[in-house]
């Protein structure tokens, strides 16, 4: 199974970077957040021949603009489940359930949300985020949008679905490198603040984080 990052703060040449985070979760046809625009979000997933009326899903990670300002791609979707964290706005749910074709659910505690792809549920205090668990043969990948409620917590919820093989996503304010050693897949993406060390003090496992890169996990 593979991952396509398609928004992100750095971008390969021929895609676009932009302030924020969205990738795609191949094989599920899910949406990981939509990044902070929709025209740049829409620029990268043609480049990719990404088609919006493939995604069966939206997962939004939290309600900053960076993670969910390319929403209006549900226009381009055919039917499409769009989990948000209970806690979004109540102008947010209304806006989305103004669409015919979304079928919103309101995220609380950890869940299944299709085979083998979990959420964490609402973790975190003032700011209440959801990360995606991902299960494929080589074991977990915990794909975060910025990790507010703290690295660790996340990873501590998705260890109680198995064992964690890779790590994708913003690692906002983490500063325990050493926790991540046993990891052996590691894609430090748009607001992790330390990842050229991260990069540095783990070669092997991992890997730079730009828009139009694609990781199997």
């Amino acid at each position: 199974m593979k991952v396509k990052i398609l928004y992100d703060n750095e971008a390969s040449e021929g895609f676009k970077s932009g302030f924020g985070f969205s990738c795609l979760v191949e094989g599920k046809n899910i949406l990981f957040d939509t990044g902070g625009d929709l025209s740049t979000l829409i620029y990268n997933m043609r480049k990719f021949m990404v088609n919006p009326k493939d995604i069966e899903k939206i997962v939004l990670s939290h309600e900053h603009r960076d993670h969910i300002g390319g929403i209006n791609i549900v226009n381009y979707c055919s039917k499409v489940d769009v989990f948000i964290p209970r806690s979004f706005s109540s102008q947010f749910k209304s806006w989305l359930s103004l669409h015919s074709n979304v079928i919103l659910h309101e995220v609380c505690e950890a869940e299944e949300i299709c085979k083998g792809v979990y959420t964490t549920g609402e973790l975190g205090q003032s700011i209440k985020e959801q990360s995606l668990i991902v299960k494929t043969g080589n074991g977990l990948t915990v794909i975060t949008g910025c990790s507010h409620p703290g690295l660790e917590n996340i990873l501590a919820c998705a260890s109680k679905f198995g064992e964690i093989y890779g790590l994708i996503g913003g690692f906002h304010g983490f500063c325990k490198l050493e926790v991540l050693k046993r990891i052996r897949l590691i894609v430090p993406c748009h607001c992790t603040m330390r990842k050229t060390e991260l990069l540095n003090l783990y070669p092997k496992t991992s890997k730079k984080c730009s828009v139009g890169f694609t990781v199997e996990i």
